[in-house]
């Protein structure tokens, strides 16, 4: 029996196989998209958790464990109605996202070069601009993991990225001077925002909250963090939890466009080695 025969037997036509296949690329994208949007958030945690207790039951079943098996399962049985109100949160931002068009929206590293280049230049502009008159100044810039977290908790800005309008978010005695701004595709999606504070003891004491803040958020998420420091004006870049001070304007443009590629495998920054 020849392959097309063993197809037609199991009714699996030339458009079944194409319409299947459709239907797993599409159920797989979606997958990808809610995984990086709960990614780096609280919800991460408690999908953990959700795991360990599935492992748990199954475990304690095949152990004949009854009375422990009995409890978990009530506890399984109590989560199906309580991941709802868990993971609203989560699931507001799904919907939001859906409704706004966002859910398909491409993230920096999967926009195309001139695009990437332009947001590059505007940013790195924007930099000099603030080193120039030691204007403190924190800048995120989103890869695949979704920073919906705190974005949420900050300043709701969406607005096209500009280094006019990302120089003047940073303007001593405003209300969103001392906040992050984080970046989004080529938009601006947030200002004023609250980071996590890094607790490495690599870094160094004299550092302040800024660059904290810059270094924790690249701990927990992909992203980048372009620091200005108030003090010296100095530029500096976090990446992988990893901090480089002192950028001249040609190489915080030359590390962002490298941290920026779409990865491949063999792309990945070699300056990351280096403190």
């Amino acid at each position: 029996m020849d392959f097309v025969k063993y197809l037609n037997l199991y009714n699996f036509s030339p458009l079944n196989i194409i319409i299947s296949v459709f239907d797993i690329i599409i159920v797989a994208f979606v997958l990808y998209r809610l995984i990086m949007l709960i990614k780096g958030t609280r919800a991460v945690q408690l999908l953990k958790g959700l795991v360990v207790l599935l492992v748990a039951t199954a475990a304690s079943d095949w152990l004949g464990l009854e009375t422990v098996h009995w409890l978990l399962r009530q506890t399984m049985t109590a989560l199906v109605v309580a991941l709802p109100i868990v993971f609203q949160p989560e699931l507001r931002r799904a919907l939001e996202k859906i409704g706004g068009g966002r859910f398909l929206a491409r993230p920096l590293t999967l926009m195309a070069e001139d695009d990437r280049t332009d947001v590059i230049e505007e940013v790195v502009k924007s930099v000099q601009e603030l080193a120039q008159t030691r204007t403190g100044a924190l800048i995120v810039l989103e890869r695949n993991t979704g920073l919906e977290e705190y974005i949420d908790a900050g300043v709701q800005i969406d607005a096209i990225l500009s280094a006019e309008l990302l120089t003047n978010i940073f303007v001593e005695k405003t209300p969103l001077h001392d906040g992050a701004a984080i970046i989004r595709g080529d938009r601006i999606a947030a200002a004023g925002c609250v980071l996590p504070l890094s607790s490495s003891s690599r870094l160094a004491r004299s550092l302040g909250t800024r660059h904290r803040a810059a270094v924790g958020i690249t701990e927990q998420s992909d992203a980048l963090a372009v620091i200005v420091s108030e003090e010296t004006g100095l530029t500096s870049l976090a990446v992988e939890g990893i901090l480089t001070r002192g950028l001249t304007e040609d190489l915080l443009r030359e590390r962002l466009s490298l941290s920026l590629q779409p990865k491949t495998g063999n792309n990945f920054p070699s300056f990351l080695h280096r403190r």
